[in-house]
């Protein structure tokens, strides 16, 4: 596991808590950019599987090593995607939300993601009417679940999640193809925390997103271009890319432990922690 950082300015009044968690993650024993769905892939540049796979069991052994539990979902080949499980569903009280994929590269992802709750045993297993890629773009702070649209999630999703799910939703609208995902322009510290890119929001949401979450941590650009928001919260362990630096010092600024990891291969499919981490509420 990667060393803990911490910061020397952490603050001792503000109190986190970790609690156990639950995570689905698939070996990238297929994973290969073979298409270009998002800016961040390209083909044309070499992609190392074997070291891929290094760093995935790194941010696995290191899920372990804070003391969640972690499943796995079989890799199917031709669907070198598959690593990125947190699009795959999003769960709420044992209820699971499944995807629909709005390229056709990535379809096939949404059936073994729902077999593989119907045979763990989860008994509401929904096949979504509408366009969402699960975590990538339903994120959920406390009760409430911040809804991404713009390049992926069709914006009639907000109303299917808020009906399945029974949460609140607050539509967010991306502008950055860059961030075509809202996990990789939000990182859920806490049920009240936040951190996030304005620039990658439409004007209107940046205002309900300051008003929502007053005291939200803003990461930089840089940081943000390193996909350092796409970031998984104990709720004081905060798993994020290694190379995210002002960010790791901020969050620890506000009495979170931020754990380091290099996923940068993982990066050239246009994913990092979260991406490859779905968390199951039950």
């Amino acid at each position: 596991m990667t060393s803990v950082l911490t910061s020397a300015t952490t603050r001792p009044d503000v109190p986190r808590t970790a609690t156990r968690r639950r995570y689905l993650m698939c070996r990238p024993d297929h994973f290969a950019v073979e298409y270009v769905i998002n800016p961040w892939m390209h083909p044309e540049v070499p992609v190392d599987r074997d070291l891929a796979v290094r760093q995935w069991e790194t941010l696995r052994a290191t899920y372990l090593e804070l003391g969640h539990r972690v499943e796995l979902l079989e890799p199917v080949a031709g669907l070198p995607d598959m690593v990125y499980t947190a699009n795959g569903a999003t769960v709420v009280d044992g209820t699971v939300l499944g995807a629909r994929f709005r390229h056709a590269e990535r379809a096939g992802e949404a059936a073994p993601h729902r077999d593989w709750f119907t045979a763990a045993g989860f008994t509401r297993v929904v096949e979504p009417r509408f366009v969402n890629e699960g975590e990538g773009d339903l994120l959920v702070v406390g009760d409430l679940l911040l809804a991404g649209t713009g390049f992926r999630t069709d914006p009639r999703a907000h109303d299917e999640a808020a009906s399945v799910l029974g949460r609140t939703v607050l539509p967010l609208e991306l502008v950055d193809p860059s961030f075509y995902h809202l996990d990789t322009a939000v990182a859920v510290l806490d049920a009240t925390t936040i951190a996030w890119l304005p620039e990658a929001f439409s004007a209107a949401s940046q205002r309900v997103l300051r008003e929502r979450f007053p005291d939200a941590i803003v990461a930089t650009p840089a940081d943000a271009a390193v996909l350092g928001l796409n970031a998984v919260s104990d709720g004081r362990h905060v798993v994020l890319p290694v190379q995210a630096v002002d960010l790791v010092a901020r969050i620890a600024d506000r009495g979170f432990v931020p754990v380091g990891v290099d996923v940068s291969e993982l990066l050239k499919g246009g994913g990092g922690p979260k991406c490859a981490t779905l968390e199951i509420r039950s």
